[in-house]
């Protein structure tokens, strides 16, 4: 009995640290992700990983990626984009080289004054915002409380407006044996998570799913993503959403199965100015499934508004 007993233990650690995901290296990460652009900045205690390109006295965009992502997410834009704009993208508090924030705060009040500290300190007067999922969320959050200062606001399947029966509720709230993620994390699981978010998983390559894997375990990112999940409580987003100033574009790929197309409305009930595009044959990741059709829509929105004539 006690030999069975003892040979299923072994059996059982050795399958154990066959799964073992430690963290990545930051170094190392750097070497494969960043570039002589990306750089670092301190903002209320937290190292802000961020990357900047185009002209300096082009329009600002700032441009927020999604949940369990990074700012590598807009490389494909980013090219198209620099050469009209100052494009600024970064690492969001607890993802990618950013990771973990020191405060373990990673409420809605902190994630916008960080963000509004971040501008503060690059001297952006004013500046335009695309947001994904997630940072959908942060961007409309973001020109709510700047409304003088954005521009133009891009939410690409925006996180945040929950029914009225969700408004209290954590909608990310996980049980704690998730928490072994931060010990055991397969890449298949990664490749998995991700799928859903592609219409054509075709398009989802072994690059893209290795970027995810290596980002998620860059140094403290999944403990900072429980964190997260377990901190995001659904707040009624009326009374926020109806200070935003800027012309918004509302932007979905009409076969996303994470964020529904049909939350546009939602947005659009209340937005005092906003255009709704839904890409057709195009699921949540809009800007990494099939970049250019996203972009299209986006960039004629940005030229619309002669962002480069505002004060």
């Amino acid at each position: 009995m006690l030999n069975t007993l003892g040979i299923c233990l072994a059996f059982l650690a050795i399958a154990l640290y066959g799964l073992w995901t430690p963290d990545v290296d930051r170094a190392e990460l750097q070497k494969r992700y960043g570039s002589a652009t990306t750089q670092m900045m301190e903002v209320d205690g937290l190292k802000v990983h961020y990357k900047e390109t185009g002209p300096q006295d082009a329009p600002v965009l700032l441009l927020l990626h999604g949940f369990g992502s990074s700012l590598q997410t807009w490389d494909e834009w980013s090219v198209k984009l620099d050469p009209q704009y100052r494009v600024i993208r970064l690492d969001l508090p607890g993802f990618g080289l950013t990771g973990a924030n020191p405060s373990n705060d990673y409420s809605e009040e902190n994630d916008v004054a960080i963000l509004t500290h971040f501008a503060d300190k690059l001297g952006l007067n004013k500046f335009s915002v695309i947001g994904h999922s997630m940072g959908g969320k942060m961007a409309w959050s973001l020109a709510a409380s700047q409304p003088d200062r954005v521009q133009a606001l891009v939410l690409m399947a925006p996180d945040g407006f929950p029914e009225a029966k969700d408004i209290g509720s954590k909608p990310y709230e996980v049980p704690a044996f998730m928490g072994l993620i931060q010990y055991f994390l397969p890449k298949y699981f990664v490749k998995k998570s991700i799928e859903p978010a592609f219409v054509d998983t075709g398009s989802l390559n072994d690059a893209l799913v290795s970027r995810y894997y290596d980002m998620l375990r860059a140094p403290g990112v999944r403990g900072a993503i429980l964190a997260r999940s377990n901190q995001t409580i659904y707040t009624d987003p009326v009374p926020r959403l109806q200070k935003i100033k800027a012309p918004t574009l509302l932007i979905w790929g009409e076969q996303d199965q994470m964020i529904p197309s049909s939350n546009a409305q939602s947005y659009a009930g209340v937005l005092l100015n906003s255009t709704t595009v839904l890409v057709p044959k195009l699921g949540h990741l809009l800007q990494e499934e099939q970049p250019e059709k996203g972009l299209t829509a986006v960039t004629q929105f940005l030229d619309a508004q002669n962002l480069a004539s505002k004060p």
